[in-house]
């Protein structure tokens, strides 16, 4: 695990504590993925000599980045988007156009509403995507963590997401010495 992913995770599991929250993180991630893909599968586009759809090709970069940031839960990231753009594939081939972008959207207000009611109901606190947008990649990355602490591996992501010190949800400062319950000099 390199150092910019290791601080990255330890700033986004400040806002992701609540048992409701993160299982509500898992469903709501997932159905803004497969949203954001299953449009994208009916662009069918000829690479390097292979048909393959725009969303495939869309999710390379982005998969790049998460196998750089770590490799076993890139990995584990692949097996789980193999899997979502299979299932995108399934619903492009029985429905119409119309259809997969009612789908699409009908899945971004269900992902929507479950990443806002787990903030707003569960964490008490906004979403870290409004410090941090960068976080908005980091939230499959969490949930694969949590996954492989789950199934008794990487004891190393254990310690930053399961070991760290509860803060008090009403608080949301911009600092972080402030949000860790450690107060900063005056000058």
């Amino acid at each position: 695990m390199n150092q910019y992913f290791k601080r990255q995770l330890d700033h986004y599991v400040e806002y992701h504590r609540d048992p409701t929250n993160c299982a509500l993180h898992v469903f709501g991630i997932i159905f803004l993925f497969l949203a954001a893909i299953l449009p994208l599968s009916l662009l069918s586009v000829n690479a390097l000599g292979v048909r393959t759809n725009l969303a495939t090709i869309m999710v390379l970069p982005v998969l790049i980045y998460w196998l750089l940031l770590d490799v076993t839960l890139g990995i584990g990231i692949l097996c789980a988007i193999v899997l979502l753009l299979s299932t995108a594939a399934m619903i492009v081939d029985h429905a119409s156009a119309g259809s997969v972008w009612f789908i699409s959207a009908a899945l971004i207000a269900a992902g929507v509403s479950f990443q806002i009611i787990g903030h707003r109901v569960f964490e008490r606190r906004q979403p870290a995507l409004l410090d941090n947008p960068t976080h908005l990649l980091l939230g499959p990355m969490f949930v694969m963590a949590k996954l492989y602490i789950s199934l008794g591996f990487r004891n190393d992501l254990a310690a930053i997401i399961e070991l760290v010190p509860q803060r008090d949800p009403h608080i949301s400062s911009a600092y972080p010495e402030e949000r860790q319950g450690k107060s900063l000099p005056h000058s």
